[in-house]
C-alpha cells in the first residue's frame, strides 16, 4: 500500500484520508500559532488580557513601549539572515507562487523560518497580521506531504489548497470562507475534484479551534435598525469606491516602504539583520502615542464595529494604521496583510458612516453598518477575493443580514482597485518579482519552460545545421542557457526565424558554447501542452 502510496498516488479515498489529516495539522498549526502570541505578547507586555492589549499598552512606560518592538526586530532580523537566502519573510504570496508554478510545493527550511519571525514580529508589536503566516505555514505541511508521497502537480495543488483552506477556517472559525479562499486566491480555479477534499479539509481546521475556543465569532456587534437598503444604496455604493481608493493606498503605501527600505539599506550599508531593529524602533516611538497599531488590532476594529469611537479617532486610526503596516512591511519583520486591511476597512467604513448618517439621520441605518461594509470592501480589494471575504466577515460577526450593504461595497472596491494594481496584493507583490500571474496562465507557463529543456541538441534527430547556427551567433541572435520561453518567443516574432540557436556564455575571452537550437515549433507545442494541461485542470 505505501508503495502505491508513494509511486503512483493516492486514490480518492485515500486522498480524502490525507486532506483530512492536512487539514487537521493546518488546524493545529494555526492554534498554536495564535497561542504562541498570545502567551508571548502576555510575557513581554505583562497582562493576561491580549484582547485589550493597547488600553493596557497606554499604562506602561514609554521606554518599555519602544523596547519591545526593537528586541523583536532584532530576534526577526537574525532569524532570516541565517535562515533565508534574502532576508525575506514568506507570505501567502509565496504560496500562490507554488500553486502555480512550482507543483503545489513551498520551501521548507525558509518557511519554517518565516513562521518564527511572524511570530516574533505580531507577539513584539509589529503592525501586521497572523493569517499571511498561518497559510504560508499550512503550505510548508502540504508540501512535505506532496514530497512523501510524490505527488503529482495537480495533487500538489489540490493538497496544498486543503492546507491553506484549513489555515484560513482555523484562523477566523469560518469554514466557508476558508474553503472559497483556497479556491478563489491560491488555486484561482474552482474545479470540482478540488472542492470536496478542500472542503473536507476546512472543516477539520474549523473544528480544531472550535475545540479550543468555543462556536464564538471574533467580532459581536450591537444590535441595529434594518437596512433601508433602497434608501441607503447610493451610500454603500459610494462607500465601495472610498474603500478601493484606501486599499489602494494601503497597498501602494507598503511598496513604497519596501522599495525605500531596499534604498536606505544599501545607500547606508545598513547590515540586513539590523533593518527590522530598525522599523521597530520607528513602531515603537508611534505606539507610545498610539498603541493601538501594536499586533493585528482586532481590539480597535471591534471598537469600530460597535461605534465606539468618534470620527477624528477613526480617520488618526486609520492613517497611521496604514503607516504602521508600511514600516512593518519595509522593515521586513513579518505578519500578514489580511488583519490590518479589517481594521482600515472598519476604521473607513466608521468614518464615511458617520459622515453618511450625519448628513441624513432620518433615513440612515447605523454608523457600525458602513464599518462592516468597508471593513469587508477594503479586505476583498486586498486580498482580491471578494468571494471568499465576503463570507469572512459574515462569519466573523454573524450578522448575514446586512449581506446587501457589503456586497455591494466589495464588488465596487474590488473593482476599482483591481485597475489601479496589479488584481491583488499579493499579485503585486508577485510582479514587483517578474513574476506575471496576475496576467492568467497563458503569460506565466511560458516562464516554467527554460530553453534547454525544449530545445534540440546538435546530435539530435532534426537539429539545426551547426553552420546556420553560428552565424546566427555572429549576427547577435541566439538564446542565453538560462532563458525561457518567455524570453524566446519574443525573439521568434522579431527574427521570423524558425530556429534560434542556445550558446552558454562564458567569459569576455571566452567563445560562446553551442548548446542547440530552439525551433519555434518545439516551443508552441510545449506551450499549447501546458495550455491544455492547465485548461484540462481546472474543468475537471
Amino acid at each position: 500500500m505505501w508503495h502505491l502510496l508513494r509511486h503512483r498516488g493516492p486514490s480518492q479515498f485515500q486522498f480524502w484520508l490525507i486532506a483530512l489529516a492536512i487539514g487537521i495539522g493546518a488546524g493545529v498549526a494555526a492554534l498554536l500559532f495564535r497561542k504562541g502570541i498570545t502567551a508571548l505578547q502576555s510575557s513581554l507586555y505583562g497582562t493576561d488580557d491580549t484582547t485589550h492589549l493597547h488600553s493596557f499598552a497606554e499604562t506602561l512606560p514609554w521606554i518599555w513601549i519602544v523596547a519591545i518592538p526593537v528586541a523583536g526586530g532584532l530576534v526577526v532580523g537574525a532569524i532570516l539572515h541565517h535562515f533565508t537566502p534574502d532576508g525575506r519573510v514568506r507570505s501567502v504570496a509565496d504560496v500562490i507562487e507554488g500553486a502555480a508554478i512550482h507543483d503545489g510545493r513551498i520551501e521548507m527550511r525558509e518557511g519554517v523560518a518565516s513562521a518564527f519571525a511572524s511570530l516574533v514580529t505580531l507577539s513584539t508589536g509589529g503592525s501586521s497580521g497572523r493569517e499571511g503566516p498561518v497559510v504560508h505555514m499550512a503550505g510548508v505541511i502540504a508540501s512535505w506531504v506532496s514530497n512523501k508521497i510524490n505527488a503529482n502537480g495537480i495533487t500538489g495543488r489540490d493538497l496544498l489548497g486543503c492546507a491553506v483552506a484549513a489555515a484560513v477556517s482555523a484562523s477566523f472559525n469560518a469554514p466557508i470562507a476558508g474553503a472559497l479562499f483556497a479556491l478563489e486566491v491560491v488555486l484561482r480555479h474552482f474545479a470540482l475534484h478540488a472542492f470536496a477534499p478542500i472542503v473536507i479539509a476546512s472543516v477539520a481546521g474549523t473544528v480544531i479551534t472550535r475545540l479550543a475556543f468555543g462556536d464564538v465569532t471574533e467580532f459581536t456587534l450591537p444590535d441595529s435598525s434594518a437596512l433601508e437598503f433602497y434608501v441607503e444604496l447610493p451610500a454603500f455604493l459610494l462607500l465601495g469606491l472610498v474603500c478601493g481608493l484606501v486599499a489602494t493606498v494601503l497597498m501602494r503605501a507598503i511598496f513604497v516602504a519596501e522599495r525605500v527600505g531596499n534604498n536606505l539599506q544599501m545607500g547606508l550599508h545598513v547590515p540586513r539583520w539590523l533593518r527590522p531593529a530598525v522599523s521597530g524602533l520607528f513602531l515603537g516611538v508611534i505606539a507610545t502615542q498610539f498603541p493601538h497599531i501594536i499586533g493585528v488590532g482586532y481590539e480597535t476594529t471591534s471598537a469600530a464595529l460597535t461605534g465606539q469611537l468618534v470620527l477624528h479617532e477613526a480617520v488618526v486610526f486609520a492613517v497611521l494604521k496604514t503607516v504602521a503596516v508600511a514600516i512593518t512591511f519595509g522593515g521586513r519583520m513579518g505578519g500578514g496583510v489580511f488583519s490590518p486591511s479589517l481594521m482600515v476597512g472598519a476604521l473607513t467604513g466608521l468614518a464615511f458612516g458617520l459622515i453618511a448618517t450625519g448628513l441624513a439621520p432620518s433615513v440612515s441605518g447605523s454608523a457600525t453598518l458602513y464599518a462592516l461594509a468597508g471593513m469587508g470592501a477594503v479586505a476583498a480589494a486586498v486580498l482580491g477575493a471578494p468571494i471568499s471575504t465576503t463570507l469572512i466577515v459574515f462569519e466573523m460577526t454573524g450578522d448575514w443580514q446586512t449581506g446587501l450593504a457589503v456586497m455591494v461595497a466589495v464588488s465596487l472596491s474590488t473593482a476599482l482597485s483591481s485597475r489601479l494594481v496589479d488584481r491583488s496584493f499579493f499579485l503585486t507583490q508577485l510582479e514587483e518579482r517578474n513574476l506575471h500571474l496576475a496576467a492568467g496562465p497563458q503569460t506565466y507557463l511560458l516562464a516554467m519552460f527554460r530553453c534547454t529543456g525544449v530545445m534540440r541538441a546538435p546530435d539530435a534527430p532534426g537539429a539545426a545545421p551547426e553552420a546556420a547556427c553560428w552565424d546566427m551567433i555572429e549576427a547577435g541572435t541566439y538564446l542565453d542557457a538560462g532563458a525561457t520561453l518567455e524570453a524566446a518567443l519574443p525573439v521568434f516574432e522579431r527574427s521570423g526565424a524558425e530556429f534560434i540557436p542556445v550558446v552558454r556564455l562564458g567569459g569576455k575571452e571566452d567563445a560562446p558554447e553551442l548548446l542547440g537550437a530552439l525551433f519555434h515549433v518545439d516551443a508552441l507545442k510545449a506551450y499549447n501542452r501546458a495550455l491544455a494541461a492547465t485548461a484540462a485542470e481546472e474543468h475537471s
